[in-house]
């Protein structure tokens, strides 16, 4: 019992909570789309609609470009600190590091 660690690894907790961010990022983005909608519905009539409509969609695409990129530095991490090197064969899958 002794020689099992008590808390994740660092790498490892942190691709989980990585993960999880690109679980509730989906949901966001609908909650983000639809607020102003319910809330200012004359507001986000016409141009200043579409001004929010493309530039969520825009913040939207680099928060998951910048969600890919950490999921994948957390992935190489991960593997880095079980010590043992991927497989050739992980490496034809294509969401392998």
């Amino acid at each position: 019992m002794a020689d099992k660690p008590l808390f994740l690894e660092r790498a490892s907790f942190r691709r989980r909570r990585l993960g999880d961010a690109a679980r509730v990022l989906p949901i966001l983005a609908l909650i983000g789309f639809m607020l102003p909608v319910w809330w200012l519905p004359d507001a986000v009539s016409f141009a200043s609609g579409i001004v929010w409509l493309f530039g969520l969609w825009a913040a939207l695409i680099v928060a998951i470009f910048a969600l890919h990129r950490a999921l994948i530095r957390a992935e190489a991490a991960t593997i880095r600190a079980s010590g043992t090197p991927p497989s050739e064969a992980d490496w034809d899958r294509p969401d392998a590091v």
